[in-house]
């Protein structure tokens, strides 16, 4: 089972690319139930949109924003979304404890994949690497 990272969204949200195809080709190896994303990942896409608009200087940029908003939750309401439920709270502060040096929403998502025993789909090896007890890969790269 997989947790796809934020960073994997966002290239399959683009759908073009070298990352893509290799991520694409990858996912196509597994049915669909074996994906799942967070509601961290939610969090951070449409605070990321909502920053996007509010920053908007044209009629374009703000139709793109709603745009862009739309696409969200729509790909969210056909996804399998992971909460951030009393166990990952509970793995998150004891990772914080612990003085894990990873940026908050990374090491939530992390918390929630440790809680659901899943492997997380990131191309962020830098700071994913530095939770323990986490399983994570690239399916970016061929």
């Amino acid at each position: 089972m997989f947790v796809l990272d934020t960073d994997h969204l966002v290239i399959l949200q683009k759908r073009s690319g070298a990352d893509f195809a290799n991520l694409l080709g990858r996912l196509s190896q597994y049915e669909p139930s074996a994906f799942f994303v967070t509601i961290v990942s939610f969090h951070e896409l449409i605070g990321g949109w909502q920053h996007y608009l509010s920053k908007a200087a044209s009629a374009d940029g703000v139709v793109r924003g709603y745009r862009k908003l739309e696409t969200v939750i729509g790909d969210f309401a056909k996804a399998h979304v992971l909460p951030f439920s009393d166990a990952a709270a509970h793995i998150f502060d004891d990772l914080r404890k612990q003085r894990v040096r990873v940026a908050t929403m990374d090491l939530r998502i992390g918390a929630v994949a440790i809680a659901n025993r899943m492997t997380v789909l990131t191309r962020n090896a830098v700071d994913f690497q530095r939770i323990p007890n986490l399983s994570f890969e690239d399916w970016t790269v061929a």
